[in-house]
């Protein structure tokens, strides 16, 4: 799927917002552009938690060619989440050996969901679950939309990353 026009709250892509990394720091996603990214919502609870281990896996084959995956921390579903920023970073750290890019944890659903998603949403809807996966092109624009139980090491995601990057 993509998007038409500049979209909600003015945004054209993800590359006009900004957003906290889990580190503290204020990352505008611009830094991002020229880039293919995966963007998912994640959790350190949750059954598809084991996702990060293909999550990063991706990361360290396609960055060198311009790949990125930017993971967002969210306690939307049943408390799967519930840690600070530093516990999760140490999580994903420890557990996962995760080295690509996380931000600070966020809402992805609900009343008061993060403008980025209320980007990513209007088209496609909500975010049933963690581990939704958008792939967003170059320019910012999203591309495909995977569901939580498409894991990133499906033929479908591989296909999908390998057809942005050689456009």
């Amino acid at each position: 799927m993509t998007y038409l026009g500049a979209g909600l709250l003015g945004a054209a892509s993800i590359h006009d917002f900004t957003v906290g990394s889990i580190q503290g720091k204020t990352v505008a996603l611009s830094e991002y552009q020229g880039k293919i990214a995966l963007v998912v919502n994640v959790a350190s609870r949750c059954g598809l938690t084991p996702q990060y281990k293909a999550l990063e896996a991706l990361y360290r084959q396609y960055k060198d060619r311009g790949f990125v995956v930017l993971g967002f921390p969210a306690n939307n579903f049943k408390n799967q989440e519930p840690g600070t920023n530093e516990e999760i970073q140490q999580f994903c750290t420890r557990t996962y050996d995760v080295t690509f890019p996380m931000f600070s944890k966020i809402s992805v659903a609900g009343e008061d969901k993060a403008p980025l998603y209320q980007y990513l949403t209007q088209t496609g809807g909500e975010i049933p679950w963690n581990f939704t996966k958008f792939l967003v092109g170059r320019d910012g624009k999203v591309i495909a939309r995977f569901e939580p139980k498409t894991t990133p090491d499906s033929p479908e995601v591989a296909a999908a990353i390998e057809k942005a990057l050689a456009q």
